[in-house]
Protein backbone atom coordinates (compact mmCIF):
# COMPACT_ATOMS: atom_id res chain seq x y z
CA UNK A 1 0.00 0.00 0.00
CA UNK A 2 2.82 2.39 0.87
CA UNK A 3 4.41 1.77 -2.52
CA UNK A 4 1.11 2.47 -4.27
CA UNK A 5 0.79 5.77 -2.41
CA UNK A 6 4.36 6.70 -3.29
CA UNK A 7 3.65 5.97 -6.98
CA UNK A 8 0.31 7.77 -7.05
CA UNK A 9 1.29 9.66 -10.20
CA UNK A 10 1.72 6.42 -12.14
CA UNK A 11 -1.83 5.43 -11.25
CA UNK A 12 -3.12 8.81 -12.41
CA UNK A 13 -1.29 8.47 -15.73
CA UNK A 14 -2.43 4.87 -16.25
CA UNK A 15 -6.01 5.73 -15.31
CA UNK A 16 -6.29 8.66 -17.73
CA UNK A 17 -4.62 6.73 -20.55
CA UNK A 18 -6.98 3.77 -20.06
CA UNK A 19 -9.95 6.14 -19.87
CA UNK A 20 -8.97 7.71 -23.19
CA UNK A 21 -8.51 4.28 -24.80
CA UNK A 22 -11.84 3.02 -23.48
CA UNK A 23 -13.74 6.06 -24.74
CA UNK A 24 -12.14 6.24 -28.18
CA UNK A 25 -12.09 2.52 -28.94
CA UNK A 26 -15.10 1.53 -26.83
CA UNK A 27 -17.46 4.11 -28.28
CA UNK A 28 -15.80 3.79 -31.69
CA UNK A 29 -17.25 5.70 -34.63
CA UNK A 30 -20.06 6.92 -32.38
CA UNK A 31 -17.49 9.24 -30.77
CA UNK A 32 -17.95 12.99 -31.15
CA UNK A 33 -14.80 13.99 -33.02
CA UNK A 34 -13.87 17.63 -33.70
CA UNK A 35 -14.77 18.73 -37.22
CA UNK A 36 -13.06 22.10 -37.76
CA UNK A 37 -9.69 21.59 -39.48
CA UNK A 38 -9.99 17.89 -38.70
CA UNK A 39 -12.87 15.83 -40.12
CA UNK A 40 -13.41 18.52 -42.74
CA UNK A 41 -9.75 18.50 -43.77
CA UNK A 42 -6.98 16.02 -43.01
CA UNK A 43 -8.96 12.88 -42.22
CA UNK A 44 -10.79 13.14 -45.53
CA UNK A 45 -7.48 13.63 -47.33
CA UNK A 46 -5.98 10.53 -45.73
CA UNK A 47 -9.06 8.48 -46.64
CA UNK A 48 -8.91 9.87 -50.18
CA UNK A 49 -5.29 8.75 -50.48
CA UNK A 50 -6.36 5.33 -49.26
CA UNK A 51 -9.33 5.16 -51.65
CA UNK A 52 -7.09 5.96 -54.61
CA UNK A 53 -4.06 3.98 -53.40
CA UNK A 54 -2.00 7.18 -53.65
CA UNK A 55 -0.02 7.30 -50.40
CA UNK A 56 3.23 6.47 -52.21
CA UNK A 57 2.15 7.37 -55.74
CA UNK A 58 3.95 9.92 -57.93
CA UNK A 59 2.76 11.97 -60.86
CA UNK A 60 -0.90 11.51 -59.97
CA UNK A 61 -3.76 13.88 -59.25
CA UNK A 62 -5.89 13.77 -56.13
CA UNK A 63 -9.64 13.73 -56.94
CA UNK A 64 -10.61 17.02 -55.32
CA UNK A 65 -10.40 20.70 -56.22
CA UNK A 66 -10.64 19.61 -59.83
CA UNK A 67 -7.56 17.41 -59.52
CA UNK A 68 -4.46 18.66 -57.74
CA UNK A 69 -1.06 17.07 -57.42
CA UNK A 70 -0.64 14.37 -54.80
CA UNK A 71 2.47 16.33 -53.77
CA UNK A 72 0.25 19.04 -52.25
CA UNK A 73 -1.02 16.58 -49.63
CA UNK A 74 0.73 15.29 -46.47
CA UNK A 75 3.92 13.28 -46.87
CA UNK A 76 3.71 9.52 -46.52
CA UNK A 77 6.87 9.62 -44.43
CA UNK A 78 5.39 10.82 -41.16
CA UNK A 79 4.19 8.76 -38.24
CA UNK A 80 0.67 10.18 -38.46
CA UNK A 81 0.35 9.43 -42.20
CA UNK A 82 1.65 5.90 -41.66
CA UNK A 83 -1.13 5.23 -39.14
CA UNK A 84 -3.76 6.00 -41.79
CA UNK A 85 -1.93 3.92 -44.37
CA UNK A 86 -1.83 0.90 -42.06
CA UNK A 87 -5.17 1.16 -40.27
CA UNK A 88 -8.82 2.03 -40.95
CA UNK A 89 -9.24 5.79 -40.64
CA UNK A 90 -11.13 5.98 -37.36
CA UNK A 91 -8.80 3.49 -35.66
CA UNK A 92 -5.83 5.46 -37.01
CA UNK A 93 -7.26 8.66 -35.55
CA UNK A 94 -7.82 7.06 -32.14
CA UNK A 95 -4.37 5.47 -32.18
CA UNK A 96 -2.85 8.83 -33.11
CA UNK A 97 -4.49 10.43 -30.07
CA UNK A 98 -3.07 7.80 -27.72
CA UNK A 99 0.36 7.91 -29.36
CA UNK A 100 0.35 11.69 -28.91
CA UNK A 101 -0.07 11.19 -25.16
CA UNK A 102 2.76 8.65 -25.06
CA UNK A 103 5.12 10.87 -27.05
CA UNK A 104 4.23 14.00 -25.07
CA UNK A 105 4.73 12.22 -21.76
CA UNK A 106 7.78 10.22 -22.83
CA UNK A 107 9.66 13.11 -24.41
CA UNK A 108 8.87 15.32 -21.40
CA UNK A 109 10.28 12.69 -19.05
CA UNK A 110 13.45 12.38 -21.14
CA UNK A 111 13.93 16.13 -21.05
CA UNK A 112 13.19 16.36 -17.32
CA UNK A 113 15.70 13.59 -16.57
CA UNK A 114 18.32 15.34 -18.70
CA UNK A 115 17.64 18.74 -17.15
CA UNK A 116 17.44 17.60 -13.51
CA UNK A 117 20.35 15.18 -13.65
CA UNK A 118 20.94 13.38 -10.33
CA UNK A 119 18.01 15.20 -8.77
CA UNK A 120 15.47 13.68 -11.16
CA UNK A 121 14.16 11.07 -8.72
CA UNK A 122 13.16 13.81 -6.32
CA UNK A 123 11.05 15.57 -8.97
CA UNK A 124 9.76 12.41 -10.65
CA UNK A 125 6.08 12.86 -9.66
CA UNK A 126 6.07 16.40 -11.02
CA UNK A 127 7.79 15.31 -14.23
CA UNK A 128 5.15 12.65 -14.83
CA UNK A 129 2.23 14.97 -14.13
CA UNK A 130 3.58 17.90 -16.15
CA UNK A 131 4.38 15.50 -19.00
CA UNK A 132 0.88 14.02 -18.83
CA UNK A 133 -0.66 17.50 -18.89
CA UNK A 134 1.36 18.38 -21.97
CA UNK A 135 0.54 15.06 -23.63
CA UNK A 136 -3.24 15.39 -23.21
CA UNK A 137 -3.46 19.02 -24.37
CA UNK A 138 -6.32 19.34 -26.85
CA UNK A 139 -4.33 20.83 -29.71
CA UNK A 140 -4.78 20.70 -33.49
CA UNK A 141 -5.35 16.89 -33.91
CA UNK A 142 -3.51 16.40 -37.20
CA UNK A 143 -0.43 17.97 -35.61
CA UNK A 144 -0.87 16.53 -32.14
CA UNK A 145 2.23 14.37 -32.53
CA UNK A 146 4.41 17.30 -33.75
CA UNK A 147 3.19 19.30 -30.75
CA UNK A 148 3.89 16.43 -28.37
CA UNK A 149 7.39 15.82 -29.74
CA UNK A 150 8.77 19.33 -29.10
CA UNK A 151 10.39 18.29 -25.78
CA UNK A 152 12.12 15.48 -27.67
CA UNK A 153 14.00 17.78 -30.05
CA UNK A 154 15.04 19.96 -27.10
CA UNK A 155 16.31 16.84 -25.36
CA UNK A 156 18.24 15.70 -28.44
CA UNK A 157 19.87 19.12 -28.93
CA UNK A 158 20.92 19.19 -25.27
CA UNK A 159 22.46 15.76 -25.75
CA UNK A 160 24.38 16.97 -28.80
CA UNK A 161 25.69 19.96 -26.91
CA UNK A 162 26.62 18.17 -23.71
CA UNK A 163 27.71 14.76 -24.95
CA UNK A 164 27.74 14.49 -28.76
CA UNK A 165 27.42 11.03 -30.27
CA UNK A 166 26.62 9.62 -33.69
CA UNK A 167 23.39 8.11 -32.36
CA UNK A 168 22.11 11.56 -31.38
CA UNK A 169 22.78 12.92 -34.87
CA UNK A 170 20.88 9.96 -36.33
CA UNK A 171 18.01 10.61 -33.93
CA UNK A 172 17.93 14.29 -34.96
CA UNK A 173 17.87 13.29 -38.63
CA UNK A 174 14.85 11.01 -38.07
CA UNK A 175 13.03 13.47 -35.80
CA UNK A 176 11.01 14.95 -38.74
CA UNK A 177 9.04 11.69 -38.84
CA UNK A 178 7.28 13.12 -35.78
CA UNK A 179 7.17 16.73 -36.92
CA UNK A 180 5.88 18.93 -39.76
CA UNK A 181 8.08 21.46 -41.49
CA UNK A 182 5.82 24.40 -42.29
CA UNK A 183 4.14 24.41 -38.87
CA UNK A 184 7.10 23.48 -36.65
CA UNK A 185 10.27 22.57 -38.51
CA UNK A 186 11.20 25.96 -39.90
CA UNK A 187 10.72 27.53 -36.47
CA UNK A 188 12.77 24.83 -34.75
CA UNK A 189 15.61 25.43 -37.19
CA UNK A 190 15.35 29.18 -36.58
CA UNK A 191 15.45 28.70 -32.80
CA UNK A 192 18.46 26.43 -33.19
CA UNK A 193 20.22 29.04 -35.32
CA UNK A 194 19.71 31.58 -32.53
CA UNK A 195 20.99 29.06 -29.97
CA UNK A 196 24.01 28.40 -32.19
CA UNK A 197 24.93 32.10 -32.26
CA UNK A 198 24.28 32.57 -28.56
CA UNK A 199 26.43 29.60 -27.59
CA UNK A 200 29.19 30.85 -29.88
CA UNK A 201 29.23 34.14 -27.99
CA UNK A 202 28.80 32.50 -24.59
CA UNK A 203 31.49 29.82 -25.01
CA UNK A 204 33.74 32.01 -27.17
CA UNK A 205 34.12 29.18 -29.68
CA UNK A 206 32.06 27.83 -32.55
CA UNK A 207 29.61 25.15 -31.29
CA UNK A 208 30.25 22.92 -34.29
CA UNK A 209 28.21 20.06 -32.84
CA UNK A 210 25.08 22.25 -32.86
CA UNK A 211 25.78 23.34 -36.43
CA UNK A 212 26.04 19.70 -37.53
CA UNK A 213 22.80 19.01 -35.67
CA UNK A 214 21.07 21.81 -37.58
CA UNK A 215 22.32 20.37 -40.86
CA UNK A 216 21.15 16.87 -39.87
CA UNK A 217 17.70 18.15 -38.90
CA UNK A 218 17.32 20.19 -42.09
CA UNK A 219 18.38 17.17 -44.15
CA UNK A 220 15.78 15.04 -42.34
CA UNK A 221 13.00 17.49 -43.15
CA UNK A 222 14.04 17.60 -46.81
CA UNK A 223 14.14 13.80 -47.08
CA UNK A 224 10.90 13.00 -45.23
CA UNK A 225 8.93 15.91 -46.67
CA UNK A 226 10.44 15.78 -50.14
CA UNK A 227 7.05 16.44 -51.76
CA UNK A 228 6.64 19.75 -49.92
CA UNK A 229 10.16 20.88 -50.77
CA UNK A 230 9.68 19.85 -54.37
CA UNK A 231 6.57 22.01 -54.65
CA UNK A 232 8.20 24.90 -52.77
CA UNK A 233 11.49 24.91 -54.66
CA UNK A 234 10.55 23.67 -58.11
CA UNK A 235 6.83 24.31 -58.43
CA UNK A 236 6.08 27.06 -60.95
CA UNK A 237 2.33 27.27 -60.42
CA UNK A 238 1.08 30.49 -58.86
CA UNK A 239 -0.92 29.51 -55.78
CA UNK A 240 -3.67 31.09 -53.70
CA UNK A 241 -0.96 32.29 -51.31
CA UNK A 242 -0.44 35.33 -53.56
CA UNK A 243 -4.00 36.57 -52.95
CA UNK A 244 -4.29 35.62 -49.29
CA UNK A 245 -4.60 38.61 -46.99
CA UNK A 246 -3.62 38.20 -43.35
CA UNK A 247 -5.31 41.40 -42.27
CA UNK A 248 -3.92 44.72 -41.15
CA UNK A 249 -4.42 45.65 -37.51
CA UNK A 250 -3.95 48.95 -35.79
CA UNK A 251 -1.58 49.39 -32.86
CA UNK A 252 -4.31 48.69 -30.30
CA UNK A 253 -5.44 45.48 -32.03
CA UNK A 254 -1.85 44.28 -32.37
CA UNK A 255 -1.17 44.80 -28.67
CA UNK A 256 -4.44 43.05 -27.84
CA UNK A 257 -3.47 40.11 -30.08
CA UNK A 258 -0.08 39.87 -28.38
CA UNK A 259 -1.75 39.87 -24.96
CA UNK A 260 -4.22 37.19 -26.07
CA UNK A 261 -1.38 35.09 -27.46
CA UNK A 262 0.32 35.25 -24.08
CA UNK A 263 -2.71 34.79 -21.83
CA UNK A 264 -4.91 32.50 -23.94
CA UNK A 265 -2.92 31.21 -26.89
CA UNK A 266 -4.94 30.35 -29.99
CA UNK A 267 -7.47 27.61 -30.64
CA UNK A 268 -5.10 25.38 -32.64
CA UNK A 269 -2.77 25.33 -29.62
CA UNK A 270 -5.08 25.56 -26.62
CA UNK A 271 -2.92 24.92 -23.58
CA UNK A 272 -5.48 25.75 -20.85
CA UNK A 273 -2.76 27.67 -19.05
CA UNK A 274 -4.88 30.75 -18.37
CA UNK A 275 -6.58 29.67 -15.15
CA UNK A 276 -3.85 27.90 -13.21
CA UNK A 277 -0.51 27.47 -14.97
CA UNK A 278 -0.14 31.13 -15.90
CA UNK A 279 -1.04 32.55 -12.45
CA UNK A 280 1.38 30.14 -10.76
CA UNK A 281 4.17 31.02 -13.21
CA UNK A 282 3.59 34.78 -12.99
CA UNK A 283 3.47 34.71 -9.20
CA UNK A 284 6.68 32.70 -9.10
CA UNK A 285 8.28 35.05 -11.65
CA UNK A 286 7.67 38.01 -9.36
CA UNK A 287 8.75 36.14 -6.25
CA UNK A 288 11.91 34.84 -7.92
CA UNK A 289 13.13 38.15 -9.29
CA UNK A 290 12.27 40.11 -6.17
CA UNK A 291 14.33 37.55 -4.27
CA UNK A 292 17.31 38.13 -6.56
CA UNK A 293 17.09 41.87 -5.95
CA UNK A 294 16.49 41.42 -2.21
CA UNK A 295 19.55 39.18 -1.98
CA UNK A 296 21.60 41.79 -3.85
CA UNK A 297 22.17 39.45 -6.79
CA UNK A 298 20.56 41.28 -9.75
CA UNK A 299 22.91 39.54 -12.20
CA UNK A 300 21.28 36.24 -11.26
CA UNK A 301 18.14 37.43 -13.00
CA UNK A 302 19.93 37.18 -16.36
CA UNK A 303 21.17 33.64 -15.70
CA UNK A 304 17.88 32.22 -14.42
CA UNK A 305 16.39 29.43 -16.64
CA UNK A 306 12.85 30.32 -15.56
CA UNK A 307 13.29 33.87 -16.82
CA UNK A 308 14.50 32.53 -20.17
CA UNK A 309 11.27 30.54 -20.49
CA UNK A 310 9.18 33.60 -19.70
CA UNK A 311 11.16 35.60 -22.25
CA UNK A 312 10.43 32.92 -24.86
CA UNK A 313 6.70 33.23 -24.11
CA UNK A 314 6.84 37.00 -24.55
CA UNK A 315 8.82 36.70 -27.79
CA UNK A 316 6.48 34.11 -29.31
CA UNK A 317 3.45 36.19 -28.36
CA UNK A 318 5.08 39.33 -29.77
CA UNK A 319 5.65 37.65 -33.15
CA UNK A 320 2.08 36.31 -33.05
CA UNK A 321 0.78 39.88 -32.82
CA UNK A 322 3.28 41.73 -35.00
CA UNK A 323 2.39 39.43 -37.91
CA UNK A 324 -0.79 41.48 -38.28
CA UNK A 325 1.21 44.68 -38.77
CA UNK A 326 1.06 44.95 -42.56
CA UNK A 327 4.22 47.10 -43.04
CA UNK A 328 6.26 44.63 -40.99
CA UNK A 329 4.81 41.69 -42.91
CA UNK A 330 5.59 43.40 -46.22
CA UNK A 331 9.24 43.79 -45.17
CA UNK A 332 9.46 40.06 -44.45
CA UNK A 333 7.81 39.16 -47.76
CA UNK A 334 10.07 41.57 -49.67
CA UNK A 335 13.22 40.12 -48.12
CA UNK A 336 11.97 36.56 -48.73
CA UNK A 337 9.25 36.41 -51.42
CA UNK A 338 8.80 32.65 -50.93
CA UNK A 339 7.28 33.44 -47.51
CA UNK A 340 4.42 35.43 -49.06
CA UNK A 341 1.17 34.23 -47.52
CA UNK A 342 2.99 32.03 -45.02
CA UNK A 343 1.98 32.47 -41.38
CA UNK A 344 5.26 33.14 -39.59
CA UNK A 345 3.32 33.90 -36.38
CA UNK A 346 3.07 30.19 -35.65
CA UNK A 347 5.68 30.80 -32.99
CA UNK A 348 2.64 30.74 -30.69
CA UNK A 349 2.45 26.98 -31.32
CA UNK A 350 5.49 26.58 -29.09
CA UNK A 351 3.97 28.38 -26.12
CA UNK A 352 2.13 25.35 -24.70
CA UNK A 353 5.43 23.51 -24.26
CA UNK A 354 7.08 26.56 -22.71
CA UNK A 355 4.19 27.14 -20.30
CA UNK A 356 4.29 23.59 -18.95
CA UNK A 357 8.08 23.59 -18.80
CA UNK A 358 7.88 26.78 -16.72
CA UNK A 359 5.11 25.26 -14.60
CA UNK A 360 7.26 22.20 -13.89
CA UNK A 361 10.22 24.38 -12.97
CA UNK A 362 8.14 26.53 -10.62
CA UNK A 363 6.63 23.51 -8.86
CA UNK A 364 10.03 21.81 -8.59
CA UNK A 365 11.24 24.85 -6.65
CA UNK A 366 8.43 24.20 -4.17
CA UNK A 367 9.88 20.71 -3.76
CA UNK A 368 13.16 22.39 -2.84
CA UNK A 369 11.70 24.14 0.17
CA UNK A 370 13.31 22.10 2.94
CA UNK A 371 12.78 24.29 6.00
CA UNK A 372 12.62 22.35 9.22
CA UNK A 373 9.14 23.68 9.70
CA UNK A 374 7.20 24.78 6.65
CA UNK A 375 4.31 27.07 7.39
CA UNK A 376 1.10 27.27 5.44
CA UNK A 377 -2.06 29.20 6.25
CA UNK A 378 -5.41 27.46 5.93
CA UNK A 379 -8.47 29.33 7.24
CA UNK A 380 -6.20 31.50 9.38
CA UNK A 381 -4.64 28.51 11.16
CA UNK A 382 -0.98 27.53 10.96
CA UNK A 383 -0.07 24.01 9.95
CA UNK A 384 3.47 22.80 10.65
CA UNK A 385 4.92 19.98 8.58
CA UNK A 386 8.55 18.89 8.88
CA UNK A 387 11.04 18.84 6.04
CA UNK A 388 8.91 20.91 3.72
CA UNK A 389 6.49 18.08 2.91
CA UNK A 390 3.57 20.47 2.86
CA UNK A 391 5.14 22.33 -0.06
CA UNK A 392 5.46 19.04 -1.94
CA UNK A 393 1.82 18.20 -1.30
CA UNK A 394 0.86 21.66 -2.49
CA UNK A 395 2.95 21.27 -5.66
CA UNK A 396 1.42 17.85 -6.33
CA UNK A 397 -2.11 19.22 -5.89
CA UNK A 398 -1.38 22.02 -8.37
CA UNK A 399 0.01 19.51 -10.88
CA UNK A 400 -3.07 17.29 -10.61
CA UNK A 401 -5.37 20.30 -10.93
CA UNK A 402 -3.59 21.30 -14.15
CA UNK A 403 -4.27 17.85 -15.59
CA UNK A 404 -7.93 17.88 -14.55
CA UNK A 405 -8.48 21.35 -16.02
CA UNK A 406 -7.37 20.02 -19.41
CA UNK A 407 -9.35 16.81 -19.12
CA UNK A 408 -12.64 18.49 -18.23
CA UNK A 409 -12.36 21.54 -20.46
CA UNK A 410 -14.94 21.83 -23.23
CA UNK A 411 -12.44 23.16 -25.76
CA UNK A 412 -12.81 22.65 -29.49
CA UNK A 413 -10.54 19.61 -29.80
CA UNK A 414 -11.40 17.80 -26.55
CA UNK A 415 -12.89 14.69 -28.16
CA UNK A 416 -12.96 12.75 -24.87
CA UNK A 417 -15.01 15.42 -23.12
CA UNK A 418 -17.46 15.92 -25.99
CA UNK A 419 -17.95 12.18 -26.46
CA UNK A 420 -18.54 11.57 -22.75
CA UNK A 421 -20.90 14.55 -22.61
CA UNK A 422 -22.87 13.32 -25.63
CA UNK A 423 -23.20 9.82 -24.16
CA UNK A 424 -24.33 11.23 -20.82
CA UNK A 425 -26.91 13.36 -22.63
CA UNK A 426 -28.13 10.31 -24.53
CA UNK A 427 -28.55 8.30 -21.32
CA UNK A 428 -30.26 11.11 -19.39
CA UNK A 429 -32.49 12.44 -22.19
CA UNK A 430 -33.09 9.20 -24.06
CA UNK A 431 -32.07 10.71 -27.38
CA UNK A 432 -28.90 11.58 -29.25
CA UNK A 433 -27.31 14.99 -28.84
CA UNK A 434 -27.35 17.50 -31.69
CA UNK A 435 -23.66 16.89 -32.45
CA UNK A 436 -22.87 14.37 -35.16
CA UNK A 437 -20.59 11.46 -34.41
CA UNK A 438 -17.65 10.48 -36.59
CA UNK A 439 -19.71 7.78 -38.30
CA UNK A 440 -22.70 10.05 -38.82
CA UNK A 441 -20.60 12.89 -40.19
CA UNK A 442 -19.25 10.74 -43.03
CA UNK A 443 -22.32 8.43 -43.35
CA UNK A 444 -20.54 5.94 -45.60
CA UNK A 445 -23.52 3.57 -45.98
CA UNK A 446 -25.76 6.40 -47.18
CA UNK A 447 -23.31 7.56 -49.82
CA UNK A 448 -22.61 4.03 -51.00
CA UNK A 449 -26.35 3.59 -51.45
CA UNK A 450 -26.60 6.80 -53.48
CA UNK A 451 -23.52 6.05 -55.59
CA UNK A 452 -24.80 2.60 -56.48
CA UNK A 453 -28.24 3.90 -57.39
CA UNK A 454 -27.00 6.67 -59.71
CA UNK A 455 -24.23 4.50 -61.17
CA UNK A 456 -21.50 6.86 -60.00
CA UNK A 457 -18.23 6.34 -61.89
CA UNK A 458 -15.95 9.14 -60.73
CA UNK A 459 -17.78 12.12 -62.22
CA UNK A 460 -16.79 15.53 -60.85
CA UNK A 461 -19.22 16.68 -58.18
CA UNK A 462 -19.75 19.28 -55.46
CA UNK A 463 -21.34 19.41 -52.03
CA UNK A 464 -24.09 21.78 -50.86
CA UNK A 465 -24.94 21.86 -47.16
CA UNK A 466 -22.11 19.40 -46.54
CA UNK A 467 -18.41 19.86 -46.13
CA UNK A 468 -16.83 18.62 -49.40
CA UNK A 469 -14.73 16.38 -47.14
CA UNK A 470 -17.78 14.17 -46.67
CA UNK A 471 -17.80 13.46 -50.39
CA UNK A 472 -14.04 13.05 -50.58
CA UNK A 473 -14.08 10.53 -47.74
CA UNK A 474 -16.73 8.54 -49.61
CA UNK A 475 -14.77 8.28 -52.85
CA UNK A 476 -16.55 11.07 -54.74
CA UNK A 477 -14.38 13.37 -56.86
CA UNK A 478 -15.05 17.00 -55.95
CA UNK A 479 -14.59 20.31 -57.70
CA UNK A 480 -14.85 21.97 -54.29
CA UNK A 481 -12.64 21.34 -51.28
CA UNK A 482 -10.56 22.72 -48.45
CA UNK A 483 -6.82 23.23 -48.87
CA UNK A 484 -4.52 26.11 -48.07
CA UNK A 485 -2.23 25.56 -51.05
CA UNK A 486 -3.61 25.11 -54.57
CA UNK A 487 -3.49 26.95 -57.87
CA UNK A 488 -4.63 30.56 -58.12
CA UNK A 489 -5.92 29.85 -61.63
CA UNK A 490 -8.24 27.17 -60.29
CA UNK A 491 -9.45 29.51 -57.55
CA UNK A 492 -10.42 32.02 -60.23
CA UNK A 493 -12.18 29.34 -62.30
CA UNK A 494 -14.08 28.05 -59.27
CA UNK A 495 -15.01 31.60 -58.31
CA UNK A 496 -16.98 31.84 -61.55
CA UNK A 497 -19.12 28.93 -60.31
CA UNK A 498 -19.98 30.62 -57.02
CA UNK A 499 -20.01 34.22 -58.27
CA UNK A 500 -23.85 34.54 -58.02
CA UNK A 501 -23.69 33.66 -54.31
CA UNK A 502 -20.67 35.86 -53.59
CA UNK A 503 -22.34 38.84 -55.24
CA UNK A 504 -25.23 38.58 -52.81
CA UNK A 505 -23.23 38.16 -49.57
CA UNK A 506 -20.32 40.63 -49.17
CA UNK A 507 -18.90 38.76 -46.17
CA UNK A 508 -18.64 35.52 -48.15
CA UNK A 509 -17.10 37.40 -51.06
CA UNK A 510 -14.41 38.91 -48.86
CA UNK A 511 -13.82 35.58 -47.10
CA UNK A 512 -13.24 33.75 -50.36
CA UNK A 513 -11.35 36.47 -52.23
CA UNK A 514 -8.94 37.27 -49.40
CA UNK A 515 -8.38 33.65 -48.33
CA UNK A 516 -9.91 31.03 -50.58
CA UNK A 517 -8.79 27.87 -48.80
CA UNK A 518 -12.43 26.79 -48.49
CA UNK A 519 -13.60 26.54 -52.08
CA UNK A 520 -17.20 25.69 -51.22
CA UNK A 521 -20.60 26.27 -52.79
CA UNK A 522 -21.73 29.26 -50.75
CA UNK A 523 -25.23 30.34 -49.82
CA UNK A 524 -26.66 33.42 -51.48
CA UNK A 525 -28.36 34.58 -48.29
CA UNK A 526 -26.59 33.06 -45.28
CA UNK A 527 -22.97 33.26 -44.15
CA UNK A 528 -22.81 29.48 -43.98
CA UNK A 529 -25.14 26.63 -44.83
CA UNK A 530 -22.65 23.98 -43.72
CA UNK A 531 -23.53 22.76 -40.23
CA UNK A 532 -22.69 19.29 -38.94
CA UNK A 533 -25.69 19.06 -36.62
CA UNK A 534 -28.64 16.71 -36.37
CA UNK A 535 -31.27 19.47 -36.26
CA UNK A 536 -30.35 20.99 -39.62
CA UNK A 537 -32.49 23.86 -40.81
CA UNK A 538 -31.99 26.58 -43.41
CA UNK A 539 -34.20 29.49 -44.37
CA UNK A 540 -33.27 29.59 -48.06
CA UNK A 541 -33.64 26.52 -50.27
CA UNK A 542 -32.32 28.18 -53.42
CA UNK A 543 -28.84 27.57 -54.75
CA UNK A 544 -26.87 30.35 -56.44
CA UNK A 545 -24.35 29.02 -58.95
CA UNK A 546 -23.23 29.64 -62.51
CA UNK A 547 -24.29 26.47 -64.29
CA UNK A 548 -22.10 27.05 -67.33
CA UNK A 549 -19.00 27.60 -65.19
CA UNK A 550 -19.81 24.42 -63.24
CA UNK A 551 -20.11 22.45 -66.48
CA UNK A 552 -16.91 24.02 -67.83
CA UNK A 553 -15.01 22.48 -64.90
CA UNK A 554 -16.56 19.11 -65.72
CA UNK A 555 -19.18 19.21 -62.99
CA UNK A 556 -21.93 16.59 -63.21
CA UNK A 557 -23.45 16.01 -59.75
CA UNK A 558 -24.31 18.12 -56.72
CA UNK A 559 -24.82 16.17 -53.49
CA UNK A 560 -27.04 18.37 -51.33
CA UNK A 561 -28.40 18.25 -47.80
CA UNK A 562 -30.97 20.81 -48.92
CA UNK A 563 -33.91 20.11 -51.22
CA UNK A 564 -33.43 22.84 -53.79
CA UNK A 565 -36.42 24.96 -54.71
CA UNK A 566 -34.79 26.39 -57.85
CA UNK A 567 -32.97 23.33 -59.17
CA UNK A 568 -34.61 23.41 -62.60
CA UNK A 569 -33.99 27.15 -62.92
CA UNK A 570 -30.22 26.63 -62.66
CA UNK A 571 -30.18 23.50 -64.82
CA UNK A 572 -30.15 20.88 -62.04
CA UNK A 573 -32.35 17.80 -62.20
CA UNK A 574 -33.11 15.75 -59.10
CA UNK A 575 -31.96 12.18 -59.76
CA UNK A 576 -32.52 10.71 -56.31
CA UNK A 577 -33.40 11.27 -52.65
CA UNK A 578 -31.72 8.97 -50.14
CA UNK A 579 -31.99 8.11 -46.47
CA UNK A 580 -30.30 5.42 -44.45
CA UNK A 581 -30.99 4.24 -40.92
CA UNK A 582 -27.54 5.01 -39.48
CA UNK A 583 -27.34 8.49 -41.04
CA UNK A 584 -28.96 11.74 -39.87
CA UNK A 585 -28.89 13.11 -43.42
CA UNK A 586 -31.49 13.31 -46.11
CA UNK A 587 -29.38 13.32 -49.26
CA UNK A 588 -30.56 14.95 -52.47
CA UNK A 589 -28.52 14.21 -55.60
CA UNK A 590 -28.84 16.59 -58.53
CA UNK A 591 -27.44 16.18 -62.02
CA UNK A 592 -26.36 19.01 -64.26
CA UNK A 593 -28.50 18.81 -67.41
CA UNK A 594 -26.32 18.32 -70.47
Amino acid sequence: MKKLIQNWYLMVVAGIFLLAALILFGVGESSIISIHDNLDLFLAQFQMLKNTNSFFAHGVKAPFLGGISRDNLPSEFSLYSMLFFLMPSYQAYAAGYLIKIVIGLGSSLLLAREFCGDGYQKYRPLAWMAGLAYGILNVFPAFGIPFASIPLIVYLVRKLYRKPSFKWYVAVFFYPLLSYFSYFGLFILAYLAVAFLWLWVKDKKCPLRILIGIVALAAGYIVFEYRLFGVMLFGREETIRVTMEAGSFGAGEILKTMAEGFTKGMFHAESMHTYLVMPVCLFYFLYLNISYIKNKNPRGIFHEPFNLLMLALVFNSFVYGIYYCEPFRKVVETLCPSLTGWQFNRTVFFNPFVWYAAFFLALSRLYDKEEKSAVFFVVFKKIHVGEGMLWRYFANVLAVMAVLLILFSGTRYNDLYHTARAKAYEILKGKASNDLSYGEFYSTKLFELAKEDIGYEGEWSAAYGFHPAVLEYNGIATLDGYLGFYGQAYKEDFRKVIAPALERVPESREYFDTWGARAYLYSGTELSIVAAVRDYQVADHEIYINEDAFKALGGVYIFSRIELSNGEDVGLALVGTYEEESSPYVLYVYSCEQ
